[in-house]
């Protein structure tokens, strides 16, 4: 298939079809005239860079996906590094996750004082001394 029906086929653009190929993650085929040409095992790969990116994968970080799934295994996670990709990327998150829950007990924190202070009469709005002197 041609680049425009193999970005038709995967829901992308054909300039994202050529970054990746630009990044060495598929390989077009050239016909005589010149065209790419790409079939169902690119269009495998696209889905898979795809799939991965929407749940956070760097391009980069699909590479061991893309080059499990070049040497022939039936997923695109059949592999070592495939493995160690997740395991890296789970860390990641897992880190992400740590930083959000101290804010968020940092924000909770602050706001169970504001709403203390609410509760015991202290003044809603405060004035401005400029205001208070007229």
């Amino acid at each position: 298939m041609r680049i425009g029906d193999l970005a038709s086929e995967a829901g992308i653009t054909t300039r994202a079809l050529r970054f990746y190929e630009s990044q060495g993650l598929i390989t077009a085929q050239r016909a005589p005239n010149g065209y790419r040409e790409y079939d169902e095992a690119d269009l495998r790969l696209v889905r898979e860079i795809q799939a991965l990116q929407s749940i956070g994968f760097s391009l980069d970080d699909t590479r061991p996906f893309v080059d499990c799934l070049r040497a022939g295994h039936d997923t695109g996670d059949s592999c070592a590094e495939s493995i160690d990709a997740y395991e890296r990327k789970l860390a990641d998150i897992d880190a992400c996750l740590g930083v959000l829950s101290a804010r968020r007990a940092q924000v909770a924190d602050k706001l169970e004082r504001a709403r203390a202070r609410l509760a015991a009469g202290c003044p809603t709005t405060t004035t401005s001394t400029t205001e208070q002197e007229h």
